[in-house]
């Protein structure tokens, strides 16, 4: 089973909860509907790991402020990479099909460690950078679902267990990227730095 590592604790999520068209301006450049309801799928532990991996070239990369949870609370607050396969995920998308073959294959929900959290979620955001350029940023007042929002639609019908992820969904800036290409993310709490974390795919 695939870990995380929340201060010098590892832990096993049993799955990673994504909230998929979360922020307005990335449903746009997608050419998305705006959801009359909160679009929610998973990733298995599978998909689990700390090291991004060029697959297709279609492989889209798509930053995400990411909430640990304890307890049924949100306990933890980390950054993740949800990798999707793009031309998959349209062909299935346009025959009403399901999405885990572009969205839950091994290896497509990069994370971070994570920090223990107590403060006001509404500080938080983050930016992400690719090869040194800024490609995504958000913050909480951008979502259109905050995160006790999520996790109260999350249990209304699903189990979390400790150690679970949720994904809280990607603002625009998303693409594609290759091997060798370098990310460095943080998550601030205002202006304080509360995670970092950097990938050069391999």
């Amino acid at each position: 089973m695939n870990t995380i590592q929340m201060g010098k604790e590892l832990l096993t999520p049993s799955k990673v909860v994504c909230i998929g068209r979360n922020y307005v301006e990335h449903i746009e450049e997608l050419g998305n509907e705006m959801p009359e309801d909160m679009v929610i799928f998973n990733k298995p532990n599978s998909a689990v790991t700390d090291t991004l991996r060029a697959f297709r070239p279609d492989t889209r990369f798509e930053g995400e402020l990411c909430l640990l949870i304890r307890s049924g609370e949100i306990a933890g607050i980390g950054f993740g990479l949800d990798l999707t396969h793009a031309e998959i995920q349209n062909r299935l998308k346009a025959k009403g099909l399901p999405w885990e073959r572009a969205k839950a294959f091994d290896g497509a929900a990069v994370l971070s460690h994570f920090v223990p959290f107590e403060g006001k979620l509404e500080d938080l955001r983050f930016e992400l950078y690719h090869n040194g350029k800024l490609a995504q940023h958000a913050s909480y007042d951008l979502m259109i679902y905050k995160p006790q929002k999520m996790l109260r639609e999350i249990q209304s019908f699903m189990t979390l267990e400790d150690g679970d992820i949720i994904m809280t969904g990607t603002p625009k800036g998303v693409s594609t990227y290759e091997r060798s290409d370098r990310f460095i993310a943080t998550v601030y709490e205002g202006e304080r730095e509360i995670v970092q974390a950097e990938w050069i795919c391999q």
